[in-house]
């Protein structure tokens, strides 16, 4: 993928935060969570960039699910993707 020139800022970042942030959901729901995982960092990522005002913009329900429910699934506390698996 390719990086941008210049970083997003004001409304654009708040934007793609949020566009992020969906497309990590719709992943989640499809049941693909080596996709969610990536999209998930990255929109944290953005977010973590954001002002305190910023953050606010973001709706309730998308923010919650970033920073709460998705912890839950992909918190550091959980057994990393691609662990090596014992043999029997």
């Amino acid at each position: 993928m390719k990086k941008q020139d210049n970083p997003l800022s004001g409304d654009d970042l708040i934007k793609e935060v949020c566009r992020r942030i969906r497309v990590a959901r719709s992943y989640w729901d499809a049941h693909n969570n080596a996709a969610c995982r990536g999209e998930r960092e990255r929109a944290l990522a953005l977010y973590n960039t954001l002002t305190k005002e910023q953050k606010q913009q973001i709706p309730d329900v998308l923010r919650v699910w970033l920073r709460y429910r998705s912890e839950k699934y992909f918190g550091a506390h959980r057994t990393p993707p691609k662990s090596p698996r014992k043999s029997k």
